[in-house]
């Protein structure tokens, strides 16, 4: 079982720390545990009606009507809701509970029943990315089991993967980019799905992955000498310096121009080297590859 704080509910449901402490107080559907120092914390099962009660209320239902109804009457009520924000913030919310469950085949099927009715493109940027950034809040405060993160991420990256092999693309630019992840690096999922938009833009792409040393990194760009070296950032373990990383890869390859998104773009940096491009949003990364 997760244990979850209130501040997790807070970032995965929008609702504010305040407001659910009132819930607490006034209604009967979160009654939170206390760890020996009398912290909150919240089971699976009320993560998931925090989040259901989030939809509802976001939507019109009153907090004192949501009170009253069974748990098979909140849930008819959230499928029912036609606005399409509602419709994906349920999914996403689907995900993230099928994945605390470790319910892996209902997990796949919303995404195999959504990429079939809306394409992979559309389950990307409606579903996943929505998701990861919800698990990514999760991840970073050690609020999941690692492998309750990779069991599923490794499903979404097959989606991935054979997204990436159907595109075709009816215009090509002349310009190659090298995707890489740096040693230390393994959430694969941002580069991939750079490597879609690229391919389906008709770049040229050399995928090198994850966990690529930097003498390979070194030697792959003098030899193809690409226009731009790419990486996605998310959460290195180690002592990872970004400022160290970012003037080590300036300095041996010199002529090529490199982009760098992710999470760990949002750090603060004294200075950053001539050269190299920050994309701090996904709006960010949409707008280099449109004009490339």
């Amino acid at each position: 079982m997760n244990a979850f704080t209130i501040k997790d509910l807070e970032n995965l449901s929008g609702i504010k720390a305040h407001t659910i402490r009132i819930w607490e107080q006034r209604y009967s559907f979160l009654r939170p545990q206390r760890t020996s120092t009398n912290i909150r914390y919240y089971t699976n099962e009320e993560l998931k009606v925090v989040l259901n009660i989030a939809l509802l209320n976001k939507y019109g239902y009153k907090i004192s009507h949501i009170d009253k109804m069974s748990s098979q009457e909140m849930r008819e009520k959230i499928v029912s809701l036609s606005h399409i924000e509602a419709q994906q913030e349920r999914l996403v919310n689907d995900l993230l509970q099928y994945m605390i469950d470790l319910d892996l085949e209902r997990f796949e099927d919303v995404l195999d029943n959504y990429i079939m009715a809306k394409g992979i493109d559309k389950a990307i940027s409606f579903l996943i990315f929505p998701f990861l950034d919800k698990i990514g809040i999760l991840w970073q405060a050690s609020h999941i089991h690692p492998a309750q993160e990779h069991v599923v991420t490794n499903i979404i990256r097959q989606k991935l993967i054979v997204g990436i092999e159907s595109v075709v693309s009816h215009i090509t630019v002349n310009k190659k980019v090298i995707l890489f992840l740096p040693e230390g690096e393994y959430h694969e999922l941002g580069l991939l799905y750079t490597y879609y938009l690229l391919k389906s833009r008709g770049v040229q792409v050399i995928y090198l992955g994850a966990n690529v040393p930097f003498h390979d990194l070194e030697f792959i760009t003098s030899c193809k000498q690409p226009d731009y070296l790419y990486t996605h950032l998310t959460c290195i373990a180690g002592n990872f310096n970004f400022e160290k990383f970012l003037g080590k890869i300036r300095q041996h390859t010199p002529q090529t121009q490199i982009i760098v998104s992710g999470q760990l773009t949002n750090c603060n940096l004294k200075k950053l080297p001539a050269g190299i491009l920050l994309k701090r949003s996904l709006a960010e990364v949409l707008e280099f590859i449109a004009v490339l």
